[in-house]
């Protein structure tokens, strides 16, 4: 009994463990049962949800201009994604034929995306494109469907050893910056970079405008649409649709006319290569408003194609370019002295001097020996003896502060991502006789044309100068406009009496002087020349910076203050402002006068031949070309062309063939020039030759320094 008892106890036992381990396991199976249930809830599945979301990423503003055009605008770039071992090698051909027609990229460069830097053939995802723009995907997303259904796609197995059929891809990945008329209104406008969150790339302003109004024309918000979708993943849309309106950039309206600024820029390249020069800068500006209605460079680049050789001409040499001004200061040195009440115009200097000494083992010359002159022959015949004498009327403190409030030596204020001071002799040396007088006609200080540009509005604006300005305002997507105020404002340079007298002195130096060949008939013209030595190792070269600043005012009320900056004129005699930046402000007239900006007096429009003793469109004194065919003559000394010319032709010209690019005879100077008076102020030795001492004799404008240092 008792071991029957023992053996019924141990069956007993082996059945609760079974039955427990039974348990157990059915236990355990729940719980990986539940866990797998709840991992599946819980994680991303790749099935299609009831809900999507639609992004409406915003956009950078655009740069338009003052006649409705657009200079620069942004557009969604797309990336065309593969997979190298889904593409059925039989058809590969036909595949990359294809895509190449509707992307427009080269079968040659879409073959090498197939391979590797070993030159294998890569069996992962391939990008073909980052840059398609959005015709070009939706024609791709097109393509895409068609070549399923020419099998150019086969299926392939994942990493779960599913078979899946990769097809072609298109996905949004950024935005990207055109500038559809390529260079027109560079370097003002400026280039972007490109900044990315590592899904997503957008556009970033890096110089000019796009960079100075960075804060307010980037993207601003991202919009979408939220709701339940139909089979196809179209939303549906209901009362329980949730969109969010994408807010984007404000959009940049300048006050520059594209009609115009193109016309300025052909004129500036055509002067460039009459004169060869290194680069001509012409702005032009309301001279009440300080409106910028141009400003136009012969250097210019592509934004959206920058290369190598266009780096020089990233510099917006308008505000980034100090230089020594030289004869155009001198109506601001004399603007000074007669606030100052220290001359009045017809103060009278004697400055019949062959040799005037302005410091220990300084001494200056006239181009021109008169015996004396008034104040207002000074400028006309730009005397640096005359002008000397008036800077010592002033104290050095005097003359400094007189400087600083028609803005030298400070911020323009003009709108563009930099705005270079330039510089001002400090007040210890301005005290001394030699540095006022170095000073006063323009020489060891620096100024930019953006500052010039603002002081000689003064002359035309009753003392006031105005700050120069590029937009005239921003407007958002519901058309609200918005204006900044500058961020240096309008200066009162000198009192209103003083300025209308440096204005009537401006206009005799039209009249008589060195700007004779910037006469208009009909128009109030006047303005001041300027040729000055550059600066090269802490030396003057024989290299020279020319320039015109002027206004040019008609009987309508219409007021323009008008600057020309040509650098480095290389051509026999061109140098000189009178017979370079002259003829290019002249030029800049016929177009003002063409476009209707300006309307002569007596005339219901531009004269297009005017042949008087008094002035011609452009009176300028060209050389002989030996080489030249008939077909071809010398262009620089006809006028603009009259007929109109609508904004679509001006990108349909063709450039001129570079007067470089021909052969040159070699000629004598008296054979490189057309017998006329001028002729015989021509010096006999050659134009770069330095002369060891400084002697009277006859130069061909009174412009030039030749012994100042």
């Amino acid at each position: 009994m008792p071991h029957r008892k023992k053996i019924q106890n141990e069956a007993i036992l082996n059945r609760k463990n079974k039955i427990m381990f039974l348990y157990l396991l059915i236990l355990l199976t729940m719980l990986i049962f539940l866990f797998s249930i709840a991992r599946t809830i819980n994680s991303d599945r790749r099935v299609p949800s009831n809900n999507i979301t639609i992004l409406d990423r915003s956009f950078r503003g655009s740069i338009i201009s003052a006649d409705g055009y657009t200079l620069s605008s942004s557009q969604k770039t797309y990336q065309a994604v593969i997979r190298g071992a889904s593409i059925n090698p039989d058809k590969k051909p036909l595949f990359v034929k294809l895509f190449s027609i509707y992307s427009g990229i080269a079968q040659k460069d879409i073959l090498k995306k197939f391979k590797n830097r070993k030159g294998k053939e890569i069996k992962g995802n391939i990008i073909l494109s980052n840059t398609i723009n959005a015709h070009s995907a939706m024609q791709l997303k097109s393509l895409s469907y068609k070549l399923r259904k020419l099998d150019v796609f086969r299926s392939i197995k994942n990493r779960n050893g599913i078979e899946v059929v990769y097809g072609l891809d298109i996905i949004e990945n950024g935005e990207s910056r055109r500038f559809p008329l390529h260079d027109v209104l560079s370097p003002i406008l400026g280039y972007v970079g490109k900044k990315s969150d590592g899904k997503y790339t957008r556009p970033t302003g890096k110089k000019g405008l796009e960079r100075a109004y960075e804060k307010h024309i980037t993207s601003k918000k991202n919009g979408y649409i939220k709701g339940k979708r139909d089979v196809v993943g179209a939303i549906i849309h209901d009362k329980n649709t949730v969109t969010l309106t994408r807010v984007d950039g404000l959009d940049l309206h300048l006050n520059i006319p594209l009609a115009l600024q193109r016309r300025m820029e052909l004129m500036a390249d055509h002067m460039k290569e009459s004169i060869d020069a290194d680069e001509v800068i012409v702005g032009v500006m309301e001279s009440h408003t300080g409106k910028v209605l141009s400003l136009a460079t012969s250097n210019r680049y592509d934004p959206a194609h920058i290369r190598q050789q266009d780096i020089s001409s990233m510099v917006i040499k308008e505000a980034e370019y100090p230089y020594e001004a030289g004869s155009v200061l001198k109506p601001l040195t004399l603007a000074i002295a007669l606030d100052h009440k220290r001359v009045t115009p017809n103060t009278w200097f004697k400055t019949g001097y062959h040799r005037f000494q302005i410091g220990k083992k300084r001494f200056i010359s006239d181009d021109d020996f008169i015996e004396s002159q008034n104040a207002i022959d000074i400028i006309v015949h730009s005397s640096n003896i005359g002008i000397s004498q008036i800077s010592w009327r002033l104290t050095g403190k005097e003359y400094r502060s007189g400087l600083l409030k028609f803005g030298i030596a400070k911020h323009s204020g003009i709108d563009l991502s930099r705005d270079l001071p330039g510089s001002l002799k400090p007040l210890r040396l301005l005290n001394n006789k030699m540095h006022r007088a170095n000073s006063s006609y323009g020489y060891g200080m620096t100024v930019t044309f953006a500052q010039l540009f603002k002081a000689y509005s003064a002359f035309n604006n009753d003392g006031i100068a105005v700050t120069p300005r590029l937009v005239n305002y921003l407007e958002d997507a519901k058309g609200k406009h918005y204006t900044l105020d500058p961020k240096v404002g309008d200066l009162k340079a000198v009192n209103k009496k003083t300025a209308r007298q440096i204005h009537n002195i401006l206009l005799e130096v039209v009249k008589r002087g060195t700007g004779v060949k910037a006469q208009y008939p009909g128009l109030e013209v006047g303005g001041k020349t300027g040729t000055a030595h550059i600066v090269k190792h802490g030396h003057y070269v024989r290299e020279y910076h020319s320039s015109f600043y002027g206004f040019a005012n008609d009987k309508k009320g219409h007021k323009y203050t008008i600057g020309v900056l040509v650098i480095r004129a290389k051509k026999y005699h061109k140098y000189f402002a009178s017979q370079s930046a002259v003829p290019t402000f002249r030029r800049a007239l016929d177009i003002l006068v063409e476009l209707g900006y300006l309307k002569p007096e007596g005339a219901a429009e531009p004269l297009p031949e005017i042949k008087t003793k008094t002035a011609k469109p452009v009176d300028i004194v060209e050389p002989v070309k030996p080489l030249q065919t008939p077909t071809k003559p010398a262009e620089i000394n006809k006028p603009m062309p009259k007929k109109k010319t609508s904004v679509k032709d001006l990108f349909n010209l063709k450039p001129t063939k570079k007067i470089a690019d021909k052969p040159r005879k070699k000629t004598t100077p008296t054979q490189m020039w057309t017998p006329r008076k001028i002729q015989t102020r021509i010096p006999t030795k050659p134009p770069f030759t330095p002369p060891l001492k400084p002697v009277p004799q006859k130069k061909p404008v009174q412009e030039h320094y030749e012994d100042l240092f």
